[in-house]
């Protein structure tokens, strides 16, 4: 029943051919001859199926059948809906506070000691950016430690969901501006709540969650304020 509301003669065979993520596929030619498919029909359709992410080609490899990820699909159409109207990152922004509060408890309860560490460690390797004469924002450490608190839910949609919104968040090069102390605030949010996860105080930690992702909102930051740091000047990207 499914399949058949699926438009698209290779991707329903993809579905059905019983190749496993990593297999490789026939040929494009070995494939319009078992399935049927013109040539040009099928280079159109395998053209869909390797922007969902579900078949890779290389000259070297092939064609490999790839394992399932929202991600491609969710990443595509923000990118598109960024590109008609800029507006829609804060549509999108305010659908991930509204995931990661919701699934908050269920995803700190399933973090082990490993990622425990991690978390302390990105921490620290944030405010070690923060620290150094010239400062360096860190958006890296930022966006691992979100994801890393979410990664062990094994549900491929909320995940889809949270990377596509930090890969939009680098896509738009938001070019807001915070001064030095207001990034110490920011990094101090993340520190408590990292703390609170591994002290086992959930409820807790999901409030300093949803205050960490206020910040930003109601400071209302001009797009043209600076960063000082030990009485020099310098811009920085902001990221919550």
């Amino acid at each position: 029943m499914i399949l058949s509301k699926i438009d698209s003669e290779f991707l329903r065979y993809l579905l059905t051919d019983g190749h496993l993520p990593g297999e490789r596929l026939p040929s494009l030619s070995e494939l319009s001859a078992e399935t049927g498919m013109s040539m040009g029909k099928l280079r159109e359709q395998f053209e869909i199926a390797r922007v969902l992410g579900l078949v890779a080609a290389s000259p070297r490899r092939g064609i490999t059948r790839t394992g399932y990820s929202f991600l491609p699909a969710v990443r595509l159409s923000l990118l598109t809906a960024l590109a008609i109207d800029s507006s829609y990152f804060e549509a999108f922004s305010s659908l991930r506070v509204h995931l990661e509060a919701a699934y908050w408890e269920e995803a700190v309860s399933s973090l082990t000691d490993e990622e425990f560490v991690l978390l302390r460690a990105l921490v620290a390797a944030a405010w070690q950016k923060l620290s150094e004469p010239r400062i360096q924002i860190p958006y890296q450490e930022h966006r691992e430690l979100h994801l890393t608190i979410y990664r062990r839910l094994g549900n491929p949609f909320v995940m889809g969901l949270l990377e596509a919104y930090w890969d939009a968040y680098e896509a738009v090069e938001l070019n807001t501006y915070a001064d030095y102390s207001y990034l110490q605030e920011v990094w101090r949010y993340h520190e408590r709540i990292v703390e609170a996860i591994c002290g086992g105080e959930v409820v807790e930690g999901r409030r300093l969650l949803i205050e960490h992702m206020q910040l930003l909102s109601g400071r209302g930051i001009s797009m043209e304020m600076p960063v000082r740091s030990h009485g020099t000047v310098r811009p920085a990207t902001l990221n919550l």
